[in-house]
């Protein structure tokens, strides 16, 4: 697939390498097995995405998923391993994920953030902010007012992360109807 106008890459430096951030334009195997090592990271109960998933995330209209990469990950531990065994030749570990939804309705064009993932090891180094603040500058320029997200109460760190980038929490309620037997 052609990069996206957006598919430019943001830079954060962060100790002790430069976590890049993108947007998934392609179905990799690279990716694909990225996020079967995140997905339970941030929900045990639910499957990976599959190949076919990831082609629908990233081919549907209103949909970016955004990607972090440690340019400095596992540069030693892969210097033996064959091309294509985890990661794209010359481009850092994928360590993090973030998808951006936003879809107009009679009120006018709304954004969520969703399923904001961070790899363990790399937590505390700013990827989590950076993939943020890229949905944010995306959603700003898909003409968004305001950006929505939900975070588990006993996500203490990421939601201090969310109250210092600007979110704040809203009197609502929020209800699940469990459609399936999940």
């Amino acid at each position: 697939m052609p990069r996206s106008p957006g598919a430019r890459r943001a830079h954060a430096i962060v100790s002790p390498g430069v976590i890049t951030i993108s947007r998934a334009t392609e179905v990799t195997d690279e990716l694909v097995s990225a996020l079967a090592v995140l997905v339970p990271q941030l929900s045990p109960s639910s499957p990976p995405p599959s190949e076919v998933d990831v082609a629908e995330i990233i081919a549907a209209p209103g949909r970016i998923l955004f990607i972090a990469r440690d340019e400095g990950a596992g540069r030693d531990e892969d210097a033996g391993r064959d091309e294509g065994a985890g990661r794209d030749e010359g481009a850092g570990m994928i360590v993090g994920t973030l998808t951006l939804v936003t879809f107009r309705i009679p009120t006018g064009v709304r954004a969520w953030i969703e399923d904001v993932i961070v790899t363990e090891e790399v937590r505390g180094r700013g990827a989590g902010e950076a993939l943020t603040r890229a949905a944010l500058d995306a959603a700003r320029q898909l003409g968004a007012k305001t950006v929505e997200l939900t975070s588990r109460p006993s996500r203490a760190v990421a939601n201090r992360l969310y109250q210092r980038i600007g979110f704040a929490a809203r009197e609502t309620n929020v209800y699940r109807y469990q459609l399936h037997g999940g």
